[in-house]
């Protein structure tokens, strides 16, 4: 590896395919933009957010995505947790505001090779992009490279909670009824039938102890990283 943290013996004109996701377009457009400057890079998609972002990998297989912690309709966490599920080629790369143990574990446990604060400057995250494409697990530079195998480690071990009994669907349904959407607008979007999401939501009721659906938005709410919150409606 060479002091730009590029791998040597990689063939000539070998380049890094990414797909980049967060909810906001100018954000998009502006890390296009910086990315877009290294030679070795290849943006070769985008999305607005998680439903959009899943579509994209299996479709395009990008060897990174640069996934925000937060998004509409499915969260970073749960994309990377599908990614991972689906054993595609692709390894995730979260943009977090949260430098907290709890939220790099999280990102640990559901898969992610990578950890990259949104305030970080540019250098940082092309470093970040390089290593992830390489196998190797970055976290912010707070967390010493040692620490990187224990908190693996500790991830492994964290205590399941009641949200890992859910599957990919009830998941999605989750975040939406956090969000505010209705069941024909939930429907909608996930191009299944209104009654369809009805036994959803009952069998997440079920599964988590609730009694009605004012305690599942509750729960709803509580569990979604908080900066999920600017895509609820009031």
């Amino acid at each position: 590896m060479n002091s730009n943290g590029v791998a040597v013996g990689k063939k000539p004109g070998a380049r890094i395919t990414i797909v980049l996701a967060d909810d906001h377009s100018v954000v998009r457009q502006g890390l296009r933009a910086l990315l877009e400057k290294e030679p070795d890079f290849d943006i070769v998609g985008e999305a607005s957010n998680g439903l959009e972002t899943l579509r994209s990998v299996e479709k395009l297989k990008p060897a990174v995505a640069i996934v925000d912690l937060a998004m509409p309709h499915l969260n970073g966490l749960e994309v990377t947790r599908e990614i991972t599920h689906q054993r595609l080629p692709t390894r995730v790369l979260l943009l977090s505001a949260h430098s907290s143990e709890p939220y790099v574990l999280n990102a640990l446990k559901n898969g992610a090779f990578g950890y990259v604060l949104k305030s970080s400057a540019v250098d940082e995250l092309v470093r970040a992009i390089r290593q992830v494409h390489l196998g190797r697990r970055y976290l912010p530079p707070a967390y010493s490279e040692a620490a990187v195998d224990a908190y693996l480690a500790k991830a492994g071990k964290s205590v399941s909670s009641g949200s890992d009994l859910l599957t990919r669907r009830e998941r999605q349904i989750l975040q939406m009824v956090a969000e505010g959407s209705s069941n024909a607008e939930i429907g909608s979007r996930l191009f299944i039938s209104t009654r369809t999401v009805e036994v959803h939501r009952f069998n997440l009721m079920r599964k988590l102890s609730l009694r009605n659906s004012a305690d599942l938005v509750r729960y709803a709410l509580e569990h979604l990283p908080p900066e999920a919150g600017s895509t609820r409606k009031t």
